[in-house]
């Protein structure tokens, strides 16, 4: 799929919201029990989260991309040598997320210590007054959602449209706005758990924007309204999936911003996706243009 170069000095996408440093034991034949010590030969250090991910998944394909987040020192030079913008809301002295995995050929776990991500919310809707650039992904948990509503509409006034996945998160639909802070999101993505979680399921037909439903190995699906696209996956063989769904985001927003069909948007988010298990982590696997 060709992609166009971007002007030197415009920002396509400004991907916003959390990143950690991710220390990934992979290649486990099976999980620790409690009080057992289990030997791994294969282990990662490297950087996550989805605003990262889907960060770096989309500037591969030469596309513009700033990252708005709270970054490691670590992190933020490799954003830098990747050539995407940076603007970090960590402040000196304060710790930096963190995510352990424990990886077996069928599943993971992961344990999780959150840092600098707690305290970042009111930092996120301050930046987002002055953010400039086509198209703005959110990668968080909304916990204000009156607030996040209010932001997105002066956002959308710009001109910017608007991607949230929000990842898993039980409370979520019960907090006040959010069924408000839906009808503010022209893409949303979902796995499948996630479109039950906080919706009927599979069928999103009832809100407005473009709804995009993430199946793994089987593919996706999106509703635009009552029109419903799908679009079968690839067959892989699959090492590691940490960070699949984000690298399908970036794939599918590096084809919509450079003018591809919804259907040729989720077949190219199919294609970085799969891509992406083939090594371990997340961005070991993400491919260049």
């Amino acid at each position: 799929m060709p992609f166009r170069e971007s002007p030197a000095m415009a920002i396509d996408l400004v991907s916003l919201g959390e990143t950690f440093e991710d220390v990934i034991f992979h290649d486990l034949k099976s999980w620790p029990k409690l009080g057992e010590e289990q030997r791994c030969d294969r282990l990662l250090r490297t950087w996550g989260g989805g605003a990262l991910l889907t960060a770096v998944a989309a500037a591969r394909q030469r596309l513009s991309v700033q990252v708005v987040s709270g970054l490691a020192p670590g992190a933020h030079r490799f954003l830098k040598r990747e050539g995407l913008k940076v603007r970090n809301l960590r402040k000196t002295g304060e710790p930096h997320a963190l995510t352990v995995a424990l990886s077996t050929l069928e599943d993971r776990a992961f344990v999780t210590y959150p840092g600098v991500n707690e305290i970042l919310e009111e930092r996120f809707l301050k930046a987002l007054a002055t953010l400039r650039g086509r198209h703005l992904h959110l990668a968080l948990e909304p916990r204000d959602c009156a607030a996040w509503c209010q932001a997105l509409s002066v956002v959308r006034e710009r001109k910017l449209t608007v991607s949230w996945d929000f990842g898993w998160n039980e409370e979520l639909v019960r907090r006040p706005g959010f069924g408000q802070l839906l009808e503010h999101i022209d893409f949303l993505f979902l796995n499948e758990t996630e479109a039950s979680l906080y919706g009927p399921g599979l069928d999103w037909s009832w809100r407005p924007g473009t709804t995009i439903i993430k199946l793994g190995k089987q593919g996706c699906l999106a509703w635009r309204g009552q029109r419903k696209t799908e679009v079968r996956g690839l067959p892989v063989k699959a090492i590691d999936s940490t960070g699949a769904g984000d690298a399908f985001n970036g794939g599918f927003l590096a084809g919509m911003l450079s003018g591809q069909s919804l259907s040729e948007c989720l077949a190219f988010g199919n294609r970085i996706g799969a891509a992406s298990t083939l090594c371990p982590g997340g961005l070991e696997g993400l491919p260049r243009a």
